[in-house]
């Protein structure tokens, strides 16, 4: 390992590890395109192509399907942004290199720092696309009310951070078992196309439906956003701490087989995939 001997104090760390993770974000995001406005226009046609797939799909069904008084486009973004913000931190995070790439040969790398850069940069991608799109619907189309933005701001959070964990999981999976990692991680983000409840709210659902979906905890973070977002909704069969805990204890599992597969770190993994 390339190295470097640095005497410096813990604020000086402190800035040093915050600088080499805003270098690394940087990078995350440039390695989505060589131009990082472009990704991120990219990144707003692909999500306002899936409001446009659900804006005709429900259209179809009718506008029994909400069963909310307000935005049905407001509706349909509230599902659709947070859906990506957390595949796409799941994908980004199961992503993440093993302890044998190229990057970790260098001191000041470690695996925390490449975890972090990841996840910001894919939240730094969602988060501009939102600004943008919102302020773009308000206007040219109409003004957008948000009863609690606060509240809807911290699901989005959480959706991401809860898409972080799973993440984190996939990846100590991914050098043990590749094959499985990669197939399991492609089925959670197939369920999430339906189980997420982007078409559908808690309080329309009961008895078998209901236990179908309260399993996922980005139903819930999507249910408990539209009970924030629009005035005439109290989301009764959700909890926003559910998805806390679950997120919590996933990425400890998570964080706990990163570090045990550093233990075990092989060049020969680069072969095996």
């Amino acid at each position: 390992m390339y190295y470097f001997k640095r005497n410096q104090s813990l604020l000086g760390g402190a800035f040093t590890t915050a600088e080499l993770i805003f270098h690394a974000v940087v990078r995350n995001v440039r390695s989505q395109h060589s131009n990082a406005v472009l990704a991120i226009i990219i990144n707003i046609v692909q999500i306002l192509a899936l409001v446009l797939v659900f804006y005709t799909i429900m259209s179809f069904m009718g506008s029994r399907v909400a069963k909310i008084r307000g935005e049905f486009i407001l509706y349909l973004l509230t599902g659709v942004f947070l859906f990506l913000t957390h595949i796409k931190a799941v994908s980004a995070i199961a992503g993440v290199g093993t302890g044998n790439s190229p990057m970790m040969l260098h001191s000041p790398m470690n695996m925390m720092v490449v975890l972090l850069a990841t996840a910001y940069g894919s939240l730094y991608t969602q988060m501009m696309s939102i600004l943008v799109i919102l302020f773009l619907y308000s206007v040219a189309v109409s003004p957008i009310e948000i009863q609690e933005p606060g509240g809807a701001f911290a699901m989005l959070i959480l959706a991401w951070f809860t898409g972080c964990s799973v993440g984190v999981v996939f990846m100590a999976m991914k050098p043990w078992l590749p094959g499985t990692s990669e197939m399991l991680k492609n089925i959670y983000r197939r369920l999430n196309m339906i189980f997420s409840g982007k078409m559908f709210v808690g309080n329309a659902l009961g008895g078998v439906m209901l236990t179908m979906f309260i399993w996922n905890p980005l139903f819930h973070i999507i249910d408990q956003c539209r009970g924030f977002v629009f005035r005439n909704y109290f989301p009764r069969n959700t909890s926003w701490e559910y998805a806390l805990w679950v997120g919590l204890v996933l990425l400890l599992i998570g964080l706990l087989g990163i570090f045990f597969t550093r233990q075990h770190v092989s060049q020969s993994w680069g072969a095996r995939r």
